[in-house]
């Protein structure tokens, strides 16, 4: 049997009358790096926030690590570390003092901020205020809070969001090194196809709340007869961008 990091049966959040998400199922190995793809509205950030223990599903049951996201809660969260697509960090300290502070919450050692600094790439930039940061700064920063605490689970909810091609061609190559090295499980939501196929072992795509499709990105790619996993995701999820 595979070791399963995150496990999802037949999850289910309502909110009114609205079903976000409509009985998904899904499971990621330890150490994959697992792409959770849709359109907007599709279910993605709802799907995520319920295995990252920020909201509590309607019906259905997700494990993370054994551990289930509701009765388990703390322990869970003692798990995982989660970038949501608008993180914010604190302006008035310097990135320095941003890593620093994170270490100090997630109750890790110096070296973890060591590696924040160089996952960051932001070199002297971290003197200054976050204040003074760009987007894509900002986003390299946070990616690098997320990961250096060394979290058996991280969920990145577009990671690159806000960044220049050499960056976020920068930053993947540092997401996929440092998971690759300690072993972390990630959960990877974008819209940035590209980036999902240099990234990811396997994919889901969500189509209003269900999985559309599943599989590695060449299998997709084959299975759909596309050139680029652009071209599966529209011809998946075409109905709901009204290109049926």
């Amino acid at each position: 049997m595979p070791n399963y990091a995150v496990e999802v049966k037949d999850l289910r959040k309502f909110f009114g009358e609205v079903r976000a998400v409509d009985g998904l199922s899904f499971s990621v190995g330890e150490g994959e790096i697992f792409g959770l793809l849709g359109p907007n509205g599709a279910g993605k950030t709802t799907a995520l926030r319920i295995i990252a223990t920020l909201l509590t599903p309607s019906e259905g049951e997700v494990r993370v690590f054994g551990r289930d996201v509701v009765r388990d809660k703390d322990e869970v969260r003692k798990l995982i570390s989660y970038l949501p697509e608008e993180a914010g960090a604190y302006k008035y300290l310097t990135g320095y003092e941003y890593l620093s502070f994170m270490a100090k919450v997630y109750g890790v050692s110096d070296e973890a901020v060591r590696d924040g600094v160089r996952l960051s790439g932001l070199g002297n930039a971290l003197g200054r205020y976050v204040s003074t940061y760009s987007k894509g700064m900002k986003r390299r920063l946070q990616v690098a809070r997320a990961l250096m605490v060394k979290p058996k689970l991280a969920i990145l909810d577009e990671p690159t969001s806000g960044l220049d091609v050499a960056h976020a061609v920068y930053l993947r190559k540092a997401i996929r090194d440092y998971v690759r090295k300690y072993e972390v499980t990630v959960i990877l939501s974008s819209h940035n196809m590209l980036e999902v196929e240099d990234l990811c072992d396997r994919v889901a795509l969500i189509n209003r709340g269900r999985i559309a499709a599943q599989g590695t990105p060449e299998e997709l790619m084959s299975e759909y007869r596309a050139k680029n996993l652009e071209e599966v995701f529209v011809r998946v999820v075409g109905d709901a961008l009204g290109l049926d």
